[in-house]
């Protein structure tokens, strides 16, 4: 990234005359990078949220969780939330155009998403806002706290290189968990229901399918989990038929 950031400034320079020489272009070392981990929550994991009772004591953590789970719910970004107003709302969907990539998105709200609208639609923010969106750096510090309280402490080991070190490091899920984990969490969701990454992409504003692809991969994992519950005992079944022989062992 950084040598990205260096050959563009290079290539200014020489646009303007700074310096004739253009090896720079042709440059292309080697380094080992690993993939960056896709970290979003399971259906468990939401669910978990959805349900947590927050300790009086914690009260301000509240609007925090809500405002995370209405971006696993539309999939946007921080950024979009932030900016969201009154005005942006229509017939049942949100329209807007992104902060970050200019895109113009209509999505339409399902029912928990609304639900958390109407959960705020009584309180007046500034610049008519529709939620209590905090800054992105409070909102990740306080997922953090939300996210242990909650116990989503799942060990993640995270693999990277220092030139050509190799460097694994081992932390708990919610400390690697920020405000774009809701966006991500939506992506995954989204796919693992069996929903067309065309029409993911329409909700998201992503342009081309490679950016999709590592979401992709991470929902067919979570797909072929799901597919192994089909080969787990049926537990009802099972009671069913023990309730059934012990009647016929009275009756004997």
């Amino acid at each position: 990234k950084q040598l990205g950031f260096l050959r563009w400034v290079l290539r200014w320079c020489y646009e303007k005359g700074y310096h004739q020489n253009k090896t720079f272009e042709y440059y292309k070392p080697k380094l080992k990078n690993a993939k960056k981990r896709v970290i979003f929550l399971t259906k468990e994991e939401l669910e978990k949220v959805e349900n947590f009772k927050i300790p009086k004591e914690h009260e301000a953590l509240e609007p925090i969780r809500d405002v995370f789970l209405f971006t696993c719910y539309t999939g946007l970004r921080h950024s979009d939330v932030f900016n969201l107003t009154w005005s942006d709302l229509h017939d049942g969907k949100i329209e807007i155009v992104t902060e970050k990539t200019v895109d113009r998105l209509v999505i339409e709200l399902n029912r928990k998403a609304m639900s958390i609208i109407k959960k705020y639609s009584d309180i007046r923010f500034p610049k008519h806002k529709i939620l209590p969106v905090r800054s992105n750096q409070i909102m990740n510090k306080d997922l953090h706290k939300l996210f242990k309280l909650i116990g989503i402490d799942s060990p993640i080991k995270i693999t990277h290189y220092e030139g050509n070190k190799r460097v694994d490091e081992v932390r708990p899920k919610y400390e690697l968990i920020g405000t774009h984990t809701g966006r991500r969490t939506f992506i995954c969701t989204a796919l693992a229901k069996g929903i067309p990454p065309t029409v993911v992409m329409k909700w998201t504003g992503h342009s081309d399918y490679k950016a999709m692809k590592p979401y992709i991969d991470v929902a067919d994992e979570v797909k072929e989990s799901y597919m192994k519950r089909f080969d787990e005992p049926n537990e009802t079944n099972e009671d069913e038929q023990k309730n059934e022989d012990e009647q016929k062992n009275e009756t004997k």
